[in-house]
């Protein structure tokens, strides 16, 4: 009986361990927040090809921006020497970033330009050396005294995935699909009435509760083969 209870008492905990490793995630930006559910197509499409140029980095990022502004969008990042430059100039209100071609996956983002002196804050610190724990903390700080500003309801588009080979027909890359983050500064579960971990995988809730970057995160569902 004793081995019985003991052996119960082992699996709750591990069962709480995994479940509070879910809910507690925190990542940068441009990071993906949860698992993809996709390790890749399972249909075999024969026009992919490589991210290897920057016209590559370009088309991909530009999946991340709405349709209608995937024209007119200026385009920031990586470019394949590793240096970090504007690609192309753009005259809407989104600033898209490429992938970062020397990281594994996938991971490119369009943002409101007027949240890009947030980002590019975050930008810097890290070339610093700065941790992301650090860079909250300044971040946290700078947001309050007023030296930087989020505009409640911007919203940060994430397209992000394992795999870098894409069809350049449309610039879609394999396995990649789209998640949303809209930042609310300071708010929390009971200022705006979500909850603060995910209840589903396709349900919005609120990341960074209380912070300045209180935001909400939605993952739509990954689109179904055909």
């Amino acid at each position: 009986m004793k081995h019985i209870l003991l052996a119960f008492i082992f699996t709750t905990i591990l069962i709480s361990c995994n479940t509070s490793d879910k809910t507690k995630i925190a990542t940068e930006e441009f990071s993906t927040t949860e698992s993809n559910t996709e390790s890749g197509s399972k249909d075999i499409n024969k026009n992919l090809k490589a991210i290897e140029t920057v016209d590559d980095l370009i088309a991909t990022a530009l999946m991340a921006a709405p349709e209608k502004s995937r024209s007119t969008s200026k385009v920031i990042g990586y470019n394949m020497a590793g240096e970090f430059v504007t690609l192309r100039e753009g005259d809407n209100e989104f600033i898209v970033l490429t992938d970062d071609p020397t990281r594994d996956g996938f991971n490119a983002a369009c943002y409101h330009k007027d949240l890009e002196p947030f980002m590019a804050r975050g930008r810097a610190l890290r070339a610093e050396g700065k941790s992301a724990d650090e860079i909250f903390a300044i971040r946290e700080e700078e947001m309050k005294s007023g030296k930087l500003k989020i505009t409640p309801g911007s919203t940060l588009h994430i397209y992000y995935g394992p795999n870098t080979m894409y069809d350049p027909e449309n610039g879609a890359v394999d396995g990649a699909q789209l998640r949303y983050v809209t930042y609310i500064p300071w708010a929390t579960s009971e200022t705006i009435g979500l909850p603060e971990a995910p209840t589903a995988s396709n349900h919005p809730w609120l990341m960074n509760a209380g912070t300045h970057r209180a935001h909400i995160m939605i993952s739509p569902l990954p689109k179904e083969k055909g």
